[in-house]
């Protein structure tokens, strides 16, 4: 059965693929697709944290700067896209004599957009987490850094109204690299291309899973020193989690803004790293399907009840989070195995009665 579970995994994978490719277009209005393009980015980068966290035991609590990091470099081509050969019209509003800033110019290229959505996030988490992981930073401490590291950049943000839009954000996007992107049937490319970046996810982690790696993963999360002891650099192995996890972010970061159609430091500071979290958490950390699942289930969530009910929902998450964590650790995942489990265990044996007893001893 252990030998058939991972075929089992990638034929979950091929299933989820039919109903988000094939069947979502097929059955859900404009306004409903293009939510779930939106739950699709969310959980682009919750899987990156199931990887991360789920099997290496890293909380990162700051994928919201790498989420920036591939929205704002889709942003700013979007945005110059738009404006053609002007300076960007919330630019204007500012300053109309000052010219478009220097670090603004490259995002006019699509190839160097794209480019700065993988480069980005790798070179900044690899230097990040070569910084940490080679001086044993880890737990509680590292979560912490990498919040704080959120924090920091929407702050800085939202402080470089000119140059970002700061707290407004950056919108107003007409087209996607050359698609209008008002048109219904590009709306509809859009969305497939986040789904389809989505099951591309989980075939990466599905196979890191299964691989030498994730097996050196798993085991630098239980016992770190057994795995310093076999040969193996702990460090080097989480560092190289952290990195698919980073760039996971920045792929998710960089879908959502032409589906959304905005991009503001809300969206990728502490609150939304923490969001991210709680999905993972509800779904289940260290399966496969499960941070996916979770992230989506609490974008719904935010969408569904956050709009009518903002003060209610947060709790609701918050309750949520509280029970899972305390009587289901493994998220909600885990409730399938728990219930066959408890099946297949035997029954407690029963105390014989007095006329039992009295037959035996006659």
């Amino acid at each position: 059965m252990s030998k058939l579970k991972p075929w089992l995994s990638l034929g979950g994978i091929g299933v989820f693929a039919v109903l988000l490719l094939a069947v979502a277009p097929l059955v859900l209005t404009e306004h409903w697709l293009n939510n779930l393009g939106k739950y699709c980015c969310w959980a682009i980068a919750a899987v990156g944290i199931g990887l991360a966290w789920g099997r290496g035991g890293m909380l990162v609590m700051g994928q919201g700067v790498f989420f920036a990091l591939g929205a704002y470099s889709m942003a700013m081509h979007l945005t110059l896209e738009t404006a053609g050969d002007r300076v960007p019209g919330f630019m204007v509003l500012y300053d109309p004599l000052a010219p478009l800033p220097v670090f603004w110019e490259p995002f006019r290229s699509a190839g160097f957009t794209l480019l700065a959505i993988v480069l980005l996030p790798v070179v900044l988490a690899g230097l990040l987490g070569y910084a940490l992981f080679k001086r044993g930073v880890k737990g509680a401490y590292f979560a912490i850094l990498t919040q704080a590291l959120a924090v920091a950049l929407a702050t800085l943000i939202s402080s470089t109204i000119r140059e970002t839009g700061g707290d407004t954000g950056l919108s107003d996007f007409k087209y996607f690299f050359g698609f209008v992107l008002n048109d219904p049937a590009n709306k509809v490319m859009v969305y497939l291309i986040a789904a389809a970046l989505l099951i591309l996810c989980l075939l990466v982690v599905w196979q890191l899973y299964r691989s030498r790696f994730g097996e050196l993963l798993v085991a630098t999360r239980d016992a770190e020193e057994r795995v310093r002891f076999l040969g193996y650099d702990p460090g080097t192995v989480k560092l190289v989690a952290f990195v698919v996890s980073a760039l996971m972010a920045s792929i998710g970061g960089a879908m959502f803004v032409p589906i959304v159609g905005i991009i503001t430091p809300a969206e990728i500071g502490a609150a939304a790293s923490i969001f991210l979290i709680a999905g993972v958490a509800l779904g289940g950390r260290a399966s496969l399907f499960g941070p996916a699942l979770g992230a989506m289930a609490v974008g719904w969530g935010q969408s569904s009840l956050g709009s009518t009910w903002p003060d209610g929902w947060t709790y609701l998450l918050g309750l949520l989070f509280i029970v899972v964590i305390l009587f289901l650790p493994k998220g909600l995942s885990s409730l399938p195995a728990r219930f066959t489990a408890a099946r297949r265990s035997p029954a407690e044996p029963q105390a014989p009665t007095a006329a039992e007893l009295e037959e035996v001893r006659s």
